[in-house]
């Protein structure tokens, strides 16, 4: 897949993952004074008429041909790259924001434009690129080929909050689209985009729109929101965006305003996606080849549907390349979710998949019909994403015509909003066809099976158990046959857990779509499960011999 080249050459970084930056010149400046280009008048207005009039212009790439000394980086060395933080973008200010850049190389060669706007007079000045603004002593990079280059641009930046002005990052913009932001575990997980264009579909090769200029809004004093603004550029489409990010205390907040202008027609155009990496978990122990429990940045994509339903569906790591879609009329959230935050869940000191974020999407207004679609790509590893998760319009994308959206983006722990009906904790996945606390033996059929559980938490499920009222589980699995299906209430969880034994009556090993709820008191009372199953192939049905059968 394409997607495995895009950006991966640099997925080591340690600005993504919350490492230090660098440490205080010996020598810094003062004053930073970095935005040195001449005063231009600046609206978001005129850069949604900018955006519209370079769309109906041939798009022409200004990725540029980097001297070898940057080209030729490994992650590493172009990390130890350090930016002086007296010529941080605010930091004169002494707030509690600040902002750096990164520097271009290795396969960050697009060089992006950075401005600052002042607050009194909306005159937007350039911040051009030099050599001084960076620390190259702990890096392998000849300085000397940068004489005579011009200006380089930036490949990106990031956001600092104190009381770490200098040393964690809790925003980060780096690469074609690409966006990240923290909680108050400062630790990076799944990743944002502006757009995405074509990501799955026939005879498509799939497009990286980039941001290729930011304008900054000077912070009031002592605020922790600030307003960006960004130009996107791709051969099919131009856009305008704004952000207003809210640094708050536990989370990051996003509102996004994208104005988006078609080049060309477009087979397939995603808003709002989210990139993320799931590898193995509770209901893919088989996929864990580490010791490590499970790993994964999320766990499940979330939906709530426009007409009120709220859906879990598990992520996958799968045999083979999987595309989704799910139907829906004026989303009102979706977002791929990290839900599972105990440590001993994945005994990672490394990946710290347990402090990662959720990241959940509000639609702002009516977005009408159309689908949010899921990409899932076999992975054998933990170092790439392979979750792609947007919604797609279903009005056709064609030049000349605006396509406006705007939506919150919650980078938190958990999402903002949380059904009132009960929810899906976890799913399990483990061999079946025998009584459970037993093992198949030679007591019991020698037929394979598969066993599922899922455990649902919240809404009225204590209250239901404790006055005795029946709990129904309503499971459609449309494919195979479906025995010993068990109601268990779990103590230590408060949790109603339904679990099942599925049996192959084919060789088919086609995905097949299971679904669940729970019903009391004639009413259903959880969320709905959507769960996509791969049986194994046939050679593969088939138990552990027993002792007693060893030759």
């Amino acid at each position: 897949m394409d997607r495995r080249s895009v950006l991966k050459s640099a997925i080591a970084l340690a600005a993504w993952y919350g490492v230090p930056s660098a440490p205080l010149f010996a020598a810094a400046k003062a004053s930073s004074g970095i935005a040195d280009g001449k005063s231009q008048a600046f609206s978001f207005d005129w850069l949604k008429q900018y955006a519209g009039s370079l769309a109906a212009k041939p798009y022409q790439s200004t990725v540029e041909k980097l001297p070898p000394t940057l080209a030729n980086l490994t992650p590493q060395q172009y990390n130890a790259i350090g930016y002086d933080p007296a010529h941080s973008l605010w930091h004169d200010m002494k707030g509690p924001l600040d902002i750096q850049f990164f520097h271009v190389g290795m396969a960050f060669n697009q060089p992006v434009r950075m401005y600052s706007i002042d607050p009194e007079t909306q005159q937007a000045k350039e911040i051009h690129f030099r050599p001084e603004l960076f620390d190259y002593s702990k890096a392998d990079v000849d300085v000397s080929q940068l004489e005579g280059q011009g200006d380089l641009g930036f490949a990106g930046f990031r956001v600092f909050k104190a009381p770490s002005l200098t040393q964690r990052d809790i925003v980060s913009f780096l690469g074609a689209s690409y966006f990240r932001a923290v909680d108050d575990t400062y630790q990076y997980g799944l990743s944002a985009r502006g757009v995405a264009v074509n990501t799955y579909t026939d005879g498509k090769r799939e497009e990286f729109p980039a941001f290729t200029r930011f304008w900054f809004e000077t912070p009031k004093p002592g605020s922790t929101t600030f307003t960006a603004y960004a130009l996107l550029d791709s051969p099919s489409l131009a856009g305008a965006y704004r952000f207003i990010i809210h640094c708050e205390e536990t989370r990051v907040v996003m509102e996004i305003d994208n104005h988006l202008y078609p080049r060309e027609t477009i087979a397939q155009l995603g808003i709002s996606p989210m990139t993320s990496m799931f590898s193995c978990g509770t209901q893919q122990r088989d996929m864990c080849l580490t010791f490590h429990p499970q790993i994964h940045d999320s766990d499940r994509l979330s939906m709530w549907r426009g007409n009120g339903e709220w859906v879990c569906r598990p992520l996958n790591n799968p045999p083979r390349l999987q595309f989704n879609t799910f139907d829906d009329d004026s989303p009102k959230g979706f977002g791929l979710l990290q839900t599972d935050h105990d440590f001993e869940s994945y005994e990672d000191i490394v990946g710290n998949y347990h402090a990662r974020p959720s990241l959940w999407v509000e639609p702002k207004g009516n977005w009408g019909k159309g689908e949010i679609q899921m990409l899932e790509i076999p992975t054998t590893g933990e170092t790439m994403d392979n979750v792609v998760a947007f919604w797609k319009p279903a009005k056709p994308v064609k030049p000349g015509e605006t396509f406006s959206y705007g939506y919150k983006l919650y980078w938190s722990a958990l999402p903002p909003v949380q059904s009132d009906l009960a929810r899906v904790r976890k799913t399990f996945t483990g061999i079946g066809g025998f009584p459970e606390g037993w093992a198949p033996g030679e007591h019991y059929p020698k037929v394979w099976a598969q066993r599922i559980a899922v455990d649902f938490v919240g809404g009225e499920l204590k209250h239901f158990y404790d006055d005795g009222i029946p709990v129904h589980a309503q499971l459609d699995v449309p494919d195979g046959k479906v025995e010993q299906v068990e109601i268990l209430w779990v103590e230590e969880v408060n949790a109603f857990r339904i679990q099942f034994d599925w049996y192959p009556t084919s060789d088919s090993t086609d995905p097949i779509n299971m679904r669940l709820t729970l019903n009391a008191d004639g009413k259903t009372v959880s969320e709905t499960w959507l769960y996509q199953y791969f049986p194994p192939a046939p050679e593969d049905r088939k138990y552990p011999a027993h002792p007693n059968e060893a030759s």
